[in-house]
């Protein structure tokens, strides 16, 4: 999760966004220096401002600040401070890790997909890919169910031709890469990555 933070572009506000909303459908509820946002007519959470930021976190980033345990303790203390009964829990696990194309196999409804079981750590995972370099063997960026992608996509766990898939393994114009090759394809890395670690990019 990220929350962003410009003091200077947007004055002293920290923004936590949780989920993309119809601009035209958010209501407001404010509590002292906390402001929840939410869909007028879902109800669903859309994200929290907290006015004031500095008097309550010490934030010495600007722009999008990775959320760590010491934040997320913060934010809470701060909703409590302002009468706000609620608490924010965020898995805080790397959402884009290497993984290890464990098996490969063809697609069952599509000519152009495979089928593939990627080790991510402690995970197999199982995930429907398209790319036409893909093989079995390989180590590969794999963006995790709760990824927010650069372009601002979120990956949630689907099904690709009536198969589940849970992640996507990344070609380097998806991770947002410089000089990302023209070329379809996953990124395929160099054996000395660990599976599992964090892939930071």
């Amino acid at each position: 999760m990220d929350v962003f933070y410009n003091k200077q572009g947007i004055g002293d506000v920290l923004l936590i966004p949780i989920k993309k909303g119809d601009r035209y459908q958010i209501s407001y509820q404010t509590y002292q220096d906390v402001v929840k946002i939410y869909d007028t007519e879902s109800k669903d959470l859309l994200g929290y401002n907290i006015f004031n930021a500095s008097k309550y976190v010490s934030i010495e980033e600007s722009g999008k600040i990775d959320a760590t345990e010491d934040l997320l303790k913060d934010i809470n203390k701060v909703f409590a401070e302002s009468n706000l009964d609620e608490k924010l829990e965020v898995d805080l696990s790397p959402k884009f890790v290497v993984g290890y194309v464990k098996e490969k196999q063809a697609h069952e409804n599509a000519d152009k997909l495979s089928v593939c079981k990627v080790e991510v750590g402690d995970e197999l995972l199982q995930i429907v890919c398209g790319a036409p370099n893909i093989e079995q063997g390989q180590k590969v960026v794999v963006a995790k169910v709760g990824a927010v992608m650069p372009s601002g996509m979120e990956i949630k766990p689907v099904k690709l031709r009536g198969v589940d898939s849970s992640g996507m393994i990344c070609s380097q114009k998806e991770l947002g890469l410089p000089n990302a090759p023209i070329e379809k394809g996953i990124y395929v890395l160099e054996d000395r990555y660990q599976t599992g670690q964090p892939f930071e990019f």
